[in-house]
């Protein structure tokens, strides 16, 4: 089994940056990529960066493009979403999420975190 526990997250005025962290505890030796999801009111759950353990390679949805990061640490037992100039659209709560080996979807979730970008 994988743990995964996310923290940062707030209020933040328009234009403004937060970053968020999720760490994972258990089998992270079988994760093959790691990534966060949102979810706005009202609305279906969906990507917003994605990063594979092995070589690094990142995917963004496109609203993400050139405002949000994804990183991970070393260990690949903690990684990060930072975003930058957000919008009150980005206003969601966000999920991170790991997909196992030989899997097709994300199999472990955090239990998200409110980000709202607001005046």
């Amino acid at each position: 089994q994988l743990q995964l526990v996310e923290s940062g997250g707030g209020l933040v005025q328009p234009g403004g940056s937060l970053s968020l962290s999720c760490a994972a505890s258990g089998r992270t030796a079988f994760i093959s990529a790691m990534a966060w999801f949102r979810q706005g009111p009202g609305k279906d759950r969906e990507l917003v960066a994605a990063m594979l353990t092995h070589g690094g390679h990142t995917r963004y949805a496109d609203f993400a493009k050139g405002r949000f990061t994804i990183s991970a640490d070393n260990s690949k037992r903690s990684f990060h979403l930072q975003m930058d100039n957000l919008r009150p659209e980005h206003t969601a709560v966000y999920f991170c999420a790991d997909r196992e080996r030989g899997k097709d979807s994300y199999s472990y979730w955090g239990q998200g975190t409110q980000v709202t970008a607001s005046s």
